[in-house]
């Protein structure tokens, strides 16, 4: 029987993306939209989601975000689908990469068991930026896991409703997983997907499957009051390698799982039809061990995609490392620039102040005089007036005298800035070979996820394969009821004629017993086939 319903938050239990809303609080609800479509479509992992996601919302306002969670839309249904299960005695689950600052109003206003989400971390009425909890680095299979470790319910009786990626772990370990308006990813790995946005339809699934328990639980205990039906059921199991698969009262996963009704001809006679049964045997033992190849198939890629899934968050987060690194070594370089660029700035003020300005500007007109001399022809007047000027500037020239105190000063402070270009050249080559790493690290990250979209797709395909053999079986299983059946009420007439001839026989002897016994008491002899009669039925 089912136990614990676990919800999603965001378009599950809500009508909307929380983050996407509190995005539009601070204009960055575009770049939000494109991460979080990558993350539900499962091209990107979702701690690198959530963390850049949340990146984006530095400086919003909390008190805003409340206001916010209070004007939130409910999915259509919402209230009424889990007041229901509810009523029906199920508990309750919302777990969520979604925020507390929405999610926590919701838990006594639907009178929630369990509610787990991430924190926004904030600072005088400001989110940061950052975010912590237990949807950031661990699953939502990891939540679930925590909530059956403390409680006395298994996976077995638990059902899971989502709509994204991040949905996937969960809706995989629990009984039956409901995909609702989900993304393709998810509809391939959910055991009964619902296209229409009314959470109303999930009360009425579960309510027919565990009415489909009861049922299977009621049949099954009438099938077992056969004696004989139940020896060959067991034997049925048995030779089928089912035995030891299931317990028979656990709860059917979907309406896909009951046995379907067959149109089978049994022969017409006893021997006929054991031959039937020989045959449906063989042909079910076949179909299991195909079905189990495929889920051994299946099985091996899932492992393979998982360990490929591992090494991807871990290249990840490398890469993400050394990006915040290279991010933190380029704001020392901006800051070493900076500092450089001031001393030079202080040095060109100095250099000025000190007389050095007039030095250049006469040496420059003196340069210009002496290479016209050089260059051009000139009559004897003109050049000698050039020269006289240029003697004249030579002499400006020697009355300029620099401060020493400046003169050192500067020299002083062209060491500072030289000490900061050094260290700009450092500090830019350690960011460059951070830089380079990173790349590495995301180019090996993008062979990874190839590799294990492709370990994915194998598992997907094998999974299916194995669902096709699982109809197969279902159907040849059908027909070995009905020939059980068949079997068992044969035995049951074939066992009563024989015990009302084994009493007709007794009684016919005994009735010949008494008589023989009658001719003993008036002299008869007795032959040895007599006496043993007599003492048979205990006579004289």
């Amino acid at each position: 029987m089912i136990k614990l319903v676990v919800f999603d938050l965001d378009n599950v239990i809500i009508d909307g993306e929380a983050i996407d809303e509190i995005g539009k609080l601070v204009d960055v609800q575009e770049q939000i939209a494109e991460i979080t479509e990558k993350a539900m479509n499962g091209d990107l992992d979702f701690e690198t989601s959530i963390k850049e996601r949340v990146k984006l919302l530095e400086g919003a306002s909390v008190e805003d975000i409340k206001n916010l969670a209070n004007e939130m839309k409910l999915m259509e249904g919402a209230e009424d689908a889990i007041k229901g299960l509810k009523d029906k005695g199920y508990e309750i689950a919302v777990i969520s990469g979604s925020f507390d600052l929405i999610a926590d109003p919701l838990k006594e206003k639907l009178n929630l068991d369990y509610l787990f989400t991430n924190k926004l971390e904030e600072k005088d009425g400001k989110l940061t930026g950052e975010v912590t909890g237990p949807l950031v680095e661990g699953s939502k299979a990891d939540v679930l896991n925590s909530i059956i470790e403390s409680s006395d319910i298994s996976v077995e009786e638990c059902i899971a409703v989502g709509d994204g990626a991040n949905d996937i772990s969960m809706m995989e370990i629990a009984q039956v997983g409901i995909a609702f308006n989900a993304k393709p990813a998810v509809k391939e790995v959910a055991d009964i997907i619902l296209e229409e946005k009314d959470l109303k339809e999930v009360l009425n699934i579960i309510t027919d499957l565990n009415s489909e328990a009861t049922e299977e639980a009621t049949e099954e205990a009438t099938e077992e009051a056969t004696e004989e039906a139940t020896e060959e059921a067991t034997e049925e199991v048995k030779t089928s390698k089912e035995a030891d698969k299931e317990p028979k009262t656990k709860p059917k996963k979907s309406k896909k799982d009951a046995l379907p009704e067959v149109d089978f001809d049994l022969a017409p006679t006893p021997e006929g039809v054991r031959k039937q049964k020989d045959e449906r045997e063989e042909i079910i033992a076949k179909i299991a061990d195909e079905r189990e190849e495929f889920n051994k198939i299946a099985k091996e890629q899932r492992k393979i995609r998982d360990e490929l899934n591992d090494d991807l968050k871990e290249n990840l987060k490398l890469a993400i490392e050394l990006r915040d690194k290279r991010n933190e070594v380029n704001k020392s370089v901006e800051e070493a620039k900076k500092s450089r660029d001031n001393v030079n700035e202080e040095l060109k003020k100095l250099e000025w102040s000190s007389g050095r300005r007039d030095r250049l500007k006469l040496e420059n007109e003196i340069k210009k005089i002496d290479k016209i001399i050089e260059t051009r022809v000139l009559d004897i007047k003109k050049e000698n007036q050039l020269v006289k000027n240029a003697n004249d500037l030579r002499k400006q020239l020697m009355d300029i005298q620099e401060d020493e105190k400046i003169k050192d000063e500067a020299q002083n402070l062209k060491k500072i800035s030289e000490d900061h270009h050094a260290k700009v050249v450092e500090l830019s080559t350690q960011a460059q070979d951070f830089h380079e790493n990173m790349l590495n690290y995301f180019r090996k990250t993008d062979d990874i996820r190839t590799e294990a979209d492709e370990a994915h797709k194998k598992f997907v395909e094998a999974r299916k394969s194995a669902s096709a053999k699982h109809e197969e079986f279902k159907v040849v299983l059908s027909e070995i009821h009905v020939i059980n059946k068949e079997l068992g009420t044969n035995k049951s007439k074939r066992r009563k004629s024989e015990k009302q001839a084994s009493t007709k026989k007794n009684r016919e002897e005994k009735e010949k017993a008494e008589d023989i016994f009658e001719k003993f008491k008036h002299g008869k002899k007795l032959t040895t086939e007599e006496l043993l009669l007599l003492q048979k039925h205990d006579i004289g």
